[in-house]
C-alpha cells in the first residue's frame, strides 16, 4: 500500500494483487498457491528423485513461463511405499507459491492512466486461468522416465469457490430441513478460522510468547468489525489444544476463531484473507496460513470456563476498538497476557 487513499479503499474492490497492512508490523502479501500431484506416465519404476524432480520443474517455471519463483516457494514430496502403488496412484506432492505480480500491474507503453481495482483484478483472474491451463497436464523427464503433473487451487486461495462451498452447503441444509432459521430462509456464515500463523506474532512484544487477546482483535478489527474472538494456542495444554483447535502446535502456533458483526463484514474480511500469506516487517518469513469459514457454530458451544492460558478479561471501552479501521489498526493497550476469548459489543 502506497499511498493514505489506497489504503482507504474498500476491501471489496481491493485487487488480489495487493498487500494490506494490519498493524503491529505485519502485512498480508499477495500469493498465488497451488497444489500439485505427481504420477507417473510411464512403466518404469525407478525411484522417484525429489530434488530433480524440483529443479527440472523450477527450470520449466523460470525459463518457458519466465516466472519468478523462490526455490523455498516450491515444496516436493514423494508418497509413502511408492513399489506398493498402482500405476494411475499419485507418486509425489507439492506446494507451489507464486508471489511476484509486478508483470501484472506493468503498465503498457503509452498508457498514462493506472489500471482500476477491477481492471487489476480481472488481469490477475486472466492470468490464472491461462497459467492454470498452461502447468495442468505438463510431463517432466528425469534422465528417461517420465512424470505427468496435476495442477489445482485450494478453496483459501480462492474467494469464489469458498464462497459457493459455503452457498452450497447452507442451501443444502435448508433443503433437508436442517437450517436454524426459520421461514425458509438460509443461515449465512461470519465466522473465519484462520489457523497455523507463529503465536508470537501476536503476543505482547517483550512481554510474553503467548498470544494476546486485544493485539489479536486489533490486528483482524482491520478486516472488519468483530463480535466474537477466541484462541486456541500458545499456553494451552496439548490435549486442550488438539481437543479445541485440531491440528495445533502448543507453544509455537495458534488458531483464531473470528465472528463478525454480520455477513458482509465476514465476506470482506475473507476476501482479503484469502489469496495472501502473513509476513512481519523484518523477517523473511511469510506463513501460508490456513483459512477457512465456521460451520460448526463454534461460538454456541465455545468454552464458558477459563482453562489455562484461556482467562477471560473484562470490556473496557477504553482499550477495545470494536469499529474496523480502513487498512489500519492503532496500538492497544496491554491485556498483560492472559486473555483468550472475549465477547465484544459496541
Amino acid at each position: 500500500m502506497n499511498s493514505t487513499g489506497s489504503r482507504r479503499r474498500s476491501l471489496r474492490s481491493l485487487p488480489p494483487t495487493e498487500a494490506i497492512e494490519i498493524g503491529y508490523a505485519l502485512s498480508l502479501t499477495s500469493r498465488l498457491k497451488l497444489l500439485l500431484t505427481f504420477f507417473r506416465s510411464d512403466p518404469a519404476v525407478k525411484p522417484i528423485d525429489e530434488w530433480q524432480l524440483k529443479l527440472s520443474l523450477l527450470d520449466f517455471l523460470r525459463s518457458t513461463l519466465s516466472l519468478n519463483v523462490h526455490d523455498e516457494d516450491l515444496v516436493l514430496r514423494k508418497r509413502p511405499d511408492l513399489h506398493k502403488r498402482k500405476r494411475d496412484e499419485p507418486v509425489a506432492s507439492g506446494t507451489l507459491c507464486i508471489r511476484d505480480f509486478d508483470f501484472i500491474k506493468h503498465k503498457r507503453r503509452g498508457d498514462d492512466d493506472d489500471d482500476t481495482d477491477e481492471v487489476l483484478e480481472k488481469k490477475f483472474l486472466d492470468w490464472r486461468a491461462s497459467f492454470l491451463d498452461r502447468l495442468s497436464g505438463i510431463e517432466l523427464n528425469l534422465e528417461g522416465v517420465k512424470f505427468r503433473m496435476t495442477v489445482e487451487v485450494p478453496p483459501s486461495d480462492d474467494y469464489e469457490a469458498m464462497k459457493r462451498l459455503w452457498e452450497d452447503y447452507y442451501a443444502s441444509q435448508l433443503l433437508d430441513g436442517r437450517s436454524s432459521y426459520s421461514k425458509g430462509v438460509a443461515r449465512r456464515p461470519d465466522t473465519i478460522i484462520v489457523q497455523g500463523v507463529p503465536s508470537r506474532w501476536f503476543a505482547e512484544p517483550r512481554v510474553s510468547s503467548k498470544p494476546s487477546m486485544l493485539n489479536t482483535h486489533t490486528i483482524f478489527s482491520v478486516l472488519g468489525k468483530i463480535r466474537n474472538l477466541y484462541i486456541a494456542g500458545g499456553d494451552d495444554t496439548v490435549e486442550n489444544a488438539e481437543a479445541i483447535a485440531g491440528n495445533v502446535v502448543p507453544g509455537l502456533q495458534c488458531k483464531v476463531w473470528v465472528q463478525f458483526e454480520n455477513y458482509d463484514e465476514f465476506s470482506n474480511a475473507m476476501r482479503a484473507l484469502c489469496g495472501r500469506s502473513m509476513q512481519k516487517q523484518g523477517s523473511r518469513l511469510k506463513v501460508n496460513y490456513e483459512v477457512t469459514w465456521d460451520k460448526d457454530i463454534f461460538f454456541r458451544n465455545a468454552p464458558q470456563k477459563p482453562t489455562r492460558g484461556q482467562e477471560r478479561i473484562q470490556e473496557s471501552s477504553k482499550n477495545v476498538r470494536t469499529e474496523a479501521p480502513s487498512y489500519e489498526s492503532k496500538d492497544l493497550q496491554s491485556d498483560h497476557d492472559g486473555a483468550r476469548m472475549r465477547r465484544f459489543r459496541d
